[in-house]
């Protein structure tokens, strides 16, 4: 859960430094601070539902990330509806951070099962020596 966390909060942040590079390239002044907690409760849903989609274990890696893909977008597609991102954001822009959101996601999920497996093979190796001393 507490990596689920730190999740939300790393895609909050990328996002909203995407965010803010876009509104710096079309000269946009400022984000509105209900449009941060937009971007937030954004992230929350998308992390959840990557996570819930990564409970459903399919043999076909490239579904999984197409489908990863396609909730993020959809789930931004539904937010902009909502609280009407497209006055100020093209669709496009959203799916470029789709498009990060994942990757940001995808990677932290990587260092995540690499620094289990390291703790797991140092129980592991701790376990064989204790097991070997014991003999």
């Amino acid at each position: 859960m507490r990596n689920l966390i730190v999740n939300i909060i790393f895609c909050t942040g990328a996002s909203l430094v995407i965010l803010a590079l876009f509104f710096a390239l079309f000269n946009q002044e400022q984000i509105l601070v209900s449009t941060i907690f937009q971007v937030f409760g954004a992230n929350i849903i998308i992390n959840f539902g990557v996570y819930l989609l990564h409970k459903i274990e399919s043999r076909i890696i490239f579904l999984e990330y197409l489908l990863d893909i396609s909730f993020i977008t959809t789930v931004l597609v539904i937010f902009g509806f909502l609280f009407d991102w497209y006055k100020v954001i093209p669709i496009w822009v959203l799916f470029i951070m789709a498009v990060m959101i994942y990757i940001f996601v995808f990677t932290a999920s990587i260092v995540n099962v690499r620094k289990k497996t390291k703790e797991i093979n140092e129980l592991l190796q701790k376990r064989k020596e204790k097991q070997g001393d014991a003999l």
